[in-house]
């Protein structure tokens, strides 16, 4: 009971900890609010000295933040989430709107999602129904295209070519059902493939159970023990399914702006650039609340499709020793990325000709040229060094970061939904009034949340791992808790959670360029990736190529991540020698470190 008073308390502190944060925001931008909302209000107003008073005496900015902070605390409490600094209309009738526009938007994503995921698991289900995993070669291309397509750009493709061209589904508004389908698409189809990527990931360790043994021993239907395998594989990907359903509620900004939904990403977004704080605290707080009932039905969602088995420690590890999966794809898309990357850095990614823009992709330049006449494929290259390098270092830092606080799950919860609350954009702009703006900012801001869904999955399956029967019956050997972490615990999780680092690098080369794409990110003329998309963006009915070629190597980037993952899984242990039957390693060495731990 204490400890969950305690995690209740520690969830509390951070939200109030964020939305006390945001209401500092223009104090620690060094920024006059009332010179910010008055541009909002009329750009072409000028700002003069009587002007800039008159607004401050509307909105009690002399009374400093600590002042605005607490009315608008005591006005929550009443229900009033205050009124728009811009628009002068009541916040939380707004805020209410467009948070039902984002979960309406969100649950068609997550239908989109879980159709993707099962067609990427498919084949798997079908074979481990089959008893045939055995032979099964391990693929994931297809997957890891669609995980690496930039979520704006498939929104800007579908909204031209299905919505624009073709005239199958409307492209802009939010008017009903129909105007659902296409950001629901954008959203869904890259979420859907991590999700069956991960999802495809545990299911040979199902299907290897001694459960699906049993039942196929008994005659049971393929479809059954397909049906079994999948409950028994979900709960580990609940937690990650949960941040999945905030992010697409609040940091599907950049597709809200292609279609111009008026959704809580979007509001927030423009709260945030206008400084317009009670729409923004309001939006954030929303965002949280969501978060948390998020975890919650995920946690109630675990324990129902797991049992009893979880609370009694009667699970079957999901991460059994297995030989690294080898196949000539890793190889192939290793050697294709760095020859295009070496190729565009002998061109110069800076030379302008007008007379040579937008030109298809020819022998003199095989990705075409952009609306300025420069190369693409010099472009291409030298973005590499700043979007491949950057986007690994993240990668790496958040990993490490998410397996340690992975190990302490009562600490990281609460602060991974908090953390997952706050939309991409928001947290740039956080990070730029703490650290200053320039080329590090989008790293950090980033950085800042790419840990969390690391985090999430590193608690779920040590959450499953410490209920498997193996390690109930190590530590009844008397093994302490250091023994079960380095030996057993941490071999089992960490290959997944490292091949899922591997699968969420494109992603964090994406979170790049949507900052890039909303202004956040790289400046010109920086050859960056997400600056490449967003510059020819305009351009891509025109000419498709300016976009296809920074968004094939980003796949291509995808590609060479999932594959090269396939090869990191647990290694056997060494046979030949007595083995405990209950902790499958040899008994000397067994006894032997129980005695150290003791």
């Amino acid at each position: 009971m204490r400890q969950r008073v305690a995690t209740v308390v520690w969830r509390v502190v951070l939200a109030a900890g964020l939305v006390c944060g945001i209401g500092l925001l223009p104090w620690l931008t060094h920024t006059d609010p009332a010179h910010t909302v008055l541009k909002a209000r009329s750009a072409e107003r000028e700002p003069t000295p009587e002007v800039l008073a008159d607004i401050r005496a509307q909105l009690g900015l002399d009374g400093g933040p600590l002042h605005l902070l607490g009315r608008w605390l005591g006005g929550l409490v009443r229900g009033d989430a205050g009124r728009s600094w811009i628009s002068g209309a009541d916040v939380l009738p707004d805020v209410l709107q467009a948070l039902g526009a984002s979960l309406l938007l969100m649950a068609v994503a997550l239908v989109v999602a879980a159709l993707t995921a099962g067609l990427i698991c498919a084949r798997t289900l079908r074979l481990g129904a089959r008893r045939r995993l055995g032979g099964r070669r391990r693929g994931g291309t297809a997957s890891a295209v669609i995980a690496s397509l930039p979520e704006f750009l498939v929104a800007s493709v579908l909204a031209t070519v299905v919505g624009v061209q073709l005239g199958w589904l409307p492209a802009l508004g939010w008017y009903g059902a129909q105007w659902t389908v296409l950001p629901a698409l954008a959203l869904g189809l890259p979420a859907g493939a991590v999700l069956g990527r991960l999802l495809d990931d545990l299911l040979p360790g199902a299907f290897g159970e001694p459960w699906a043994l049993a039942a196929a021993a008994r005659g049971l239907t393929g479809r059954r023990i397909a049906r079994q395998a999948l409950r028994r594989c979900v709960p580990a990907l609940l937690p990650n399914l949960g941040l999945f359903a905030v992010g697409l509620t609040g940091g599907a900004v950049a597709v809200e702006q292609v279609f111009d939904i008026p959704g809580l990403g979007r509001t927030t977004l423009q709260a945030a650039l206008a400084q317009d704080l009670p729409v923004l605290q309001a939006g954030t707080l929303a965002l949280v609340l969501l978060a948390a009932l998020a975890t919650g039905a995920t946690r109630v969602a675990a324990r129902l499709l797991t049992g009893p088995a979880l609370r009694d420690g009667a699970l079957s590890s999901l991460h059994r020793p297995a030989p690294p999966a080898g196949g000539l794809l890793p190889v192939l898309y290793g050697a294709v990325l760095p020859a295009v990357i070496g190729v565009g850095l002998t061109r110069d990614p800076l030379a302008l000709d007008t007379g040579e823009r937008l030109l298809a992709p020819s022998l003199d330049h095989p990705f075409g040229t952009d609306s300025l006449g420069r190369d693409l494929l010099a472009r291409v290259g030298h973005g590499a060094l700043d979007t491949l390098l950057l986007a690994s270092a993240i990668t790496a830092a958040a990993l490490v970061a998410g397996v340690l606080l992975g190990l302490l799950p009562r600490v990281s919860a609460p602060l991974v939904d908090t953390v997952n609350a706050v939309p991409p954009v928001l947290a740039a702009l956080l990070v730029t009034a703490v650290a200053g703006s320039g080329a590090v900012t989008p790293a950090l801001a980033v950085g800042a949340v790419a840990w969390a869904p690391l985090a999430a999955h590193t608690s779920a399956l040590l959450r499953q791992e410490r209920a498997t029967l193996h390690i109930t019956a190590t530590r009844g050997l008397g093994a302490g808790r250091w023994y079960l972490l380095r030996r057993e615990l941490l071999p089992a999780v960490l290959p997944p959670v490292l091949r899922h680092a591997l699968l969420r690098l494109p992603g964090v080369a994406l979170a790049l360029a949507s900052l890039g794409f909303l202004g956040l990110g790289a400046q010109p003329p920086s050859p960056e990736w997400g600056l490449l998309l967003a510059e020819n963006q305009p351009y891509a009915e025109r000419a498709p190529w300016a976009v296809l070629a920074p968004a094939a190597v980003l796949a291509l980037l995808g590609a060479l991540a999932v594959t090269a993952a396939g090869g990191l899984r647990r290694p056997r242990r060494r046979r030949g020698r007595s083995t405990a039957a209950v902790a499958g390693q040899p008994a000397e060495d067994v006894e032997k470190e129980l005695a150290a731990a003791r």
